[in-house]
Formats: C-alpha cells, structure tokens, sequence
C-alpha cells in the first residue's frame, strides 16, 4: 500500500468514487430510503390495517421518528463499510500483475509483453524510445566498453600483419 505517503483513511477520502461503485451506493441509499419512507408511512397510516384490515392501534409520532433515526444510522454504517470495501475492490482489480524476470504483463490466463497487453486491452499502438536515465547509462555502458576494447586490441591485436606489410598502410 501507500504507507509512506499516508494514512489508509486518507488515502480512501482522497479516491475518486468511480462510476460502477457510485452505482452501487446510489442503489443501497434508495433502498434505504424506501425502508425509512415505509416506516414513517406505517406510523402514521396505519399500514397493517390499511392492507389487510382490523382494529385501529393509535400509532405514536415518536416510534415512528425513533425508528427512522435507527433505519438512517445502519444506512450510514452500510454505506461507509460498503463504500470501503467497493474503493478497497477497485483499488485492488487496477493493480497490474507484471513479471518480475521478463516484465511481461499477466492478464487473465496468460502472460504478454507490454505493447501486447496496451493494442487488446486498451487499443493502444506503442512505440519506443529512451528515457534520459537509461540514455546516460547507456552512453557510459557504451564508452566503458569501447575503452576496454581497445586497450584489449593494444596488448593483444588480433590481426598480426602479413609477411612484408606495414602496420601502417595506406
């Protein structure tokens, strides 16, 4: 995780909600919603007596409200623990499987190279290039290799001259 940058808290408030998750929250809010709209509906129409008839209970304002305060608190509690556990879930499936020998990219059932995975998954085309860093160090590579070379070829030429023939030719 992030733990050097923050706190997990802060890290979930800062994530956006995508669209999927909000989706889902939207649909558990008005699920609740309707359970709270019932209760108080029930409290003060009577709604067992309304739907299948009998005796008329005087009903008390207050049960009603004490019982929507209940219905809004486990709405809250649903909604942030569901909320988490979406954000924790989408935080999860963005993650990448890549190898850590080959750096190829695992992607349901098999393994591609980089470029691959971006042209099926994204429809994306690649090209290549260097980054400034590996530039440099491909530079001293470079310079390093060609200085032990010829310091090799002046104690050791791998060409000796042939009979008659200069070293210096024209």
């Amino acid at each position: 995780m992030l733990r050097g940058l923050s706190t997990d808290r802060e890290v979930y408030l800062s994530m956006k909600v995508p669209r999927s998750v909000s989706r889902v929250l939207v649909c558990q809010s008005a699920g609740f919603g309707l359970i709270a709209l019932l209760s108080v509906y029930n409290h003060f129409f009577n709604l067992p007596n309304l739907l299948a008839g009998g005796g008329n209970e005087v009903s008390r304002w207050q049960d009603g409200v004490l019982e929507t305060a209940l219905i809004l608190l486990i709405w809250a509690f649903a909604f942030s623990v569901t909320r988490r556990i979406l954000l924790r879930l989408r935080y999860l499936e963005g993650m990448l499987r890549v190898c850590a020998w080959c750096r190829k990219i695992g992607r349901e059932d098999k393994w591609m190279r980089l470029e691959n995975y971006f042209a099926e998954g994204f429809d994306i085309t690649t090209t290549h290039g260097i980054c400034p860093d590996c530039l440099k160090k491909t530079e001293e590579d470079t310079k390093l290799f060609c200085r032990k070379e010829c310091e090799s070829r002046k104690f050791h030429p791998t060409e000796a001259p042939a009979s008659g023939e200069s070293l210096h030719a024209a």
